[in-house]
């Protein structure tokens, strides 16, 4: 007995013309909230439209009607056809015509918690938290596996590359995310070993950045003694996290650029005031001996014989410009130290002279102790002209 077997492109098809040919699905309304709207180029929609239980991919071609009503977290009705995309298999919901419901459950949460933590005074920007000028520790709570901790550890070496990074991994998204991000926080604040905390995770839709949404995050947020600098997801997308931290950055590598100085910018800084402290004592210089000259043409003029005090002040003259210009020098060789130092901590300076960084790749941190890797650990080194990985046995 001969066996039928049919091709994926069959079943597809086989499956499109099911629907089709339904009275139900190929002409109906559907209630849900919109999640994950994009527009493409072209002008058309694609988004999700869920309830608590189920939801469904859905395609919106222009022109349709009611395309102003999608918004994402909007509650609405749409009108179409459940058909099959022959390409992926994907069973979705073609719409022609949307009509408004209200405001989906999640932007009413959100509203309500933001309504209530406002009056609780959360917001206040007179509970907001200077950030460190020149932090020495920072921790970051995140994922460590995703983009955001690559990130904002190469930002933060290029700029900075003295202050050390304490990673608290994070779950950013889910269930688990919200207590996960609560106790990395308090954690961070009971053990004082850091001066600067940033929250951060890449973009995503509603529900994925919802986490950063909840309560819990919130207080604990505005419980912290550590100032805190909040980087959820794109530069569109704002968090109740957001509006309680010290400061929001518009995304994870603007939260980096933000917790550092550039020592770059130090060394101008420190060559500019060089510079102006050189003019500011050439110009003391110049005050002081017309002072002086006006001193002795007054002793000329009041005294008949005036050549000792002529010496007098000559010498007094003499060792006051000695003694500016001693402490020209010295203050400006103090300067230089000082640049020397912030060129000698660079990563190139301090590996060219024979030193290697090395991380454990299993537990994404800087290997500081032979208690910081394991047997079999993958670790990752890092010298003057390049790097390279290898296993501890």
């Amino acid at each position: 007995m001969d066996v039928a077997i049919y091709s994926v492109a069959q079943i597809t098809k086989y499956l499109k013309n099911l629907l089709a040919s339904d009275s139900i699905v190929s002409d109906l309304w559907v209630r849900g909230e919109i999640s994950n709207l994009t527009k493409s180029g072209a002008g058309h929609f694609y988004f999700t439209l869920k309830d608590l239980d189920s939801q469904i991919r859905c395609v919106m071609f222009r022109p349709a009607f009611g395309s102003d009503h999608l918004h994402n977290g909007s509650a609405v009705s749409l009108h179409g056809n459940i058909s099959i995309y022959e390409v992926r298999g994907d069973v979705q919901l073609y719409v022609d015509m949307v009509q408004p419901e209200g405001v989906g459950d999640l932007y009413l949460e959100f509203e309500r918690l933001k309504l209530t933590l406002e009056q609780d005074g959360l917001f206040l920007e007179s509970n907001k938290k200077n950030l460190p000028q020149f932090p020495k520790r920072i921790g970051v709570v995140t994922s460590p596996s995703g983009s955001v901790w690559h990130d904002i550890q190469n930002i933060i070496r290029r700029r900075y590359p003295i202050v050390e990074l304490c990673i608290a991994p994070t779950t950013v998204q889910g269930d688990k995310a919200a207590p996960e991000i609560v106790e990395a926080i308090r954690s961070f604040n009971s053990e004082s070993v850091v001066d600067l905390l940033i929250i951060a995770r890449g973009g995503g839709s509603i529900e994925e950045l919802w986490p950063f949404n909840e309560e819990m995050v919130a207080r604990a947020i505005h419980s912290s003694s550590i100032p805190i600098i909040s980087a959820i997801g794109h530069e569109t997308d704002y968090t109740i996290s957001d509006m309680v931290a010290d400061y929001r950055a518009p995304t994870p590598s603007a939260a980096a650029e933000i917790a550092v100085p550039d020592i770059n910018d130090l060394r101008d800084d420190i060559t500019f005031s060089i510079q102006r402290l050189t003019v500011e004592f050439s110009n003391k210089f110049i005050q002081y001996r017309y002072a002086l000259t006006n001193m002795e043409s007054s002793l000329s003029t009041n005294r008949p014989t005036t050549s000792m005090r002529k010496q007098k002040i000559d010498e007094l003259l003499a060792r006051n410009i000695s003694s500016l210009k001693s402490y020209t020098l010295i203050t400006a060789e103090k300067l230089r130290s000082m640049e020397s130092i912030l060129l000698s901590l660079r990563p190139n300076a301090v590996l060219s002279r024979g030193y290697a960084i090395v991380e454990n790749q299993s537990k994404a941190q800087i290997v500081r102790s032979v208690d910081n890797v394991n047997i079999g650990d993958t670790i990752d080194i890092t010298v003057s002209d390049g790097s390279f990985s290898a296993k501890t046995l």
